[in-house]
């Protein structure tokens, strides 16, 4: 394992409206606060973590492809992407480290066009459901895969 480790986390479309889009469904804390936890969490552990927010595709994109310079893995919610984008499951891909898949709500309890995903399978798992705890479950998984 590398002396100091870096994660990449990145956020899909519509998610800098956490906190006040459909409460029901994403439950009321924000993106900043979800930030701010993964951040303390990776202090915690000797961790370099590096949040990014986007609701263009191309703009994750490039994210992915400079996360292969210095990042050992990456914790991503592709949001409405993860239905979708092709070029992004491409761009996980290419960059070539372990990724992690979490989404705050139990997509296979919502629409069925939710129950596909085009990162699940490459992903080394997948964590939904817990609303803002699946990131941290997520980023702990990813550690875990990190250190073993």
């Amino acid at each position: 394992m590398p002396e100091s480790l870096g994660v990449q986390v990145l956020h899909g479309p519509n998610l800098n409206l956490l906190g006040t889009r459909e409460p029901e469904v994403y439950g009321f804390a924000t993106l900043e606060q979800i930030d701010h936890e993964l951040a303390a969490l990776g202090k915690e552990h000797g961790v370099e973590v590096q949040c990014f927010q986007s609701n263009h595709e191309g703009a994750l994109i490039d994210r992915i492809q400079e996360a292969r310079t210095w990042a050992d893995a990456i914790l991503i919610n592709p949001g409405g992407f993860t239905h979708t984008s092709v070029a992004l499951r491409d761009a996980l891909l290419a960059a070539d480290l372990p990724v992690v898949e979490v989404h705050l709500s139990n997509v296979h309890a919502r629409e069925e066009f939710r129950h596909r995903s085009l990162v699940s399978d490459i992903a080394v798992g997948v964590v939904c459901g817990f609303g803002p705890l699946s990131y941290r479950l997520g980023f702990e998984a990813l550690l875990g895969q990190l250190r073993d």
